[in-house]
């Protein structure tokens, strides 16, 4: 698995500091791609999260989400995934700061 990251160079919304994908390289999901992963800084600078793909509904009015992504028996399979994504951030990060 590769994890791909898109900058957010616009600044928008703020806190936001890139989207992430998971591209498969082998088993059943090779050649396909998991889309909808967020970096954000947390509010008052104490560290990062990432958030995971969800869709959005609406139930009487109110804006609930659905995650797409979510563990089969240990919910500490999401925070190793979560990990995961935020050290392959810090290497992205670090390779750019070597470019310039």
């Amino acid at each position: 698995m590769l994890i791909k990251f898109a900058p957010n160079d616009r600044g928008n919304p703020p806190g936001k500091l890139a989207d992430a994908e998971l591209h498969f390289s082998d088993g059943p999901l090779d050649g396909l791609k998991l889309i909808g992963f967020g970096i954000w800084e947390r509010r008052g600078g104490s560290g990062r999260n990432v958030t995971f793909p969800a869709r959005q509904y609406s139930v009487n009015g109110e804006r609930r989400s659905f995650a797409l992504l979510r563990p089969v028996v240990d919910a500490a399979s999401q925070d190793r995934l979560r990990e995961l994504i935020l050290q392959s951030y810090a290497e992205y990060e670090a390779q750019l700061a070597t470019a310039e």
